[in-house]
């Protein structure tokens, strides 16, 4: 059985990394380099950045921060925000990162995803998918949540593995910041009908909802990031519970 995995997400902005909840109140959580360093040596499978101002700012998103934690950082890791070209991908994957993820442009854009795929592989491209429940449905929302489409959660995730994504990682924005955990029906939901690792993300507390995305979300792996970086879970202690729970990680 393939492991079960953690992944710390650090947010960037001005090359800083932050967390606020549910996206809006912005708290400096330190340096993502050293942030960085310090999840690799702390048991982190893998880690994501994910450059907040810049779908926002259009800006590109530091190629040399990516060269700067790839030379401190020996775990796999994550590449987000403002990512729109192939030239971007071109970039981030040569200055160290193994993978980038990408969000609105792949909803304005459908076809990156597919262009994206044939150059790199399908194992270098996340699709992230923030969505949150308007009248009962999951609605894609993008630019952080900030703009609501009519596009159907499950119709997307289910298009975007179709046209070559490796992986998709799913952000409840009802659930972000709250840490009352997952949204777990619709993370089993999104396991059950795409074939793809569903990455869990919005609302981890404490390490019982851990355990809950990975038995009732289905989840292939969960993120999270005020919870590591102020230290309230330690990744080593999760995931020797995870084992105790007979939930497979890498220890």
């Amino acid at each position: 059985m393939l492991t079960k995995r953690i992944i710390p997400c650090l947010d960037i902005k001005n090359g800083r990394t932050v967390k606020g909840v549910n996206f809006i109140d912005l708290r400096d959580a330190g340096d993502p380099v050293e942030l960085a360093a310090l999840y690799a040596k702390n048991g982190a499978d893998e880690l994501v950045f994910l450059d907040i101002s810049a779908t926002e700012e259009r800006r590109k998103t530091l190629a040399d921060l990516v060269l700067h934690v790839s030379e401190k950082v020996n775990i796999p890791f994550t590449v987000g925000g403002g990512i729109s070209s192939v030239e971007d991908v071109d970039i981030l994957l040569k200055c160290g990162a193994d993978k980038v993820s990408i969000n609105s442009s792949a909803v304005k854009n459908p076809e990156l995803i597919n262009k994206l795929s044939a150059k790199f592989g399908s194992q270098c491209v996340v699709v992230a998918i923030d969505a949150k429940q308007i009248d009962g449905n999951w609605k894609v929302h993008l630019v952080g949540g900030k703009v609501p489409t009519e596009l159907d959660l499950f119709e997307w995730a289910k298009e975007v593995e179709k046209r070559g994504a490796g992986e998709i990682l799913f952000t409840s924005m009802d659930h972000d910041g709250t840490k009352n955990g997952f949204a777990n029906k619709a993370l089993a939901k999104l396991s059950t009908e795409l074939n793809i690792p569903i990455i869990a993300s919005g609302g981890a507390g404490n390490n019982q909802h851990f355990i809950d995305t990975f038995v009732e979300g289905k989840s292939d792996a969960a993120l999270a990031a005020s919870v590591f970086h102020f230290k309230e879970i330690e990744i080593n202690d999760l995931k020797a519970e995870l084992k105790a729970h007979d939930i497979p990680v890498r220890l």
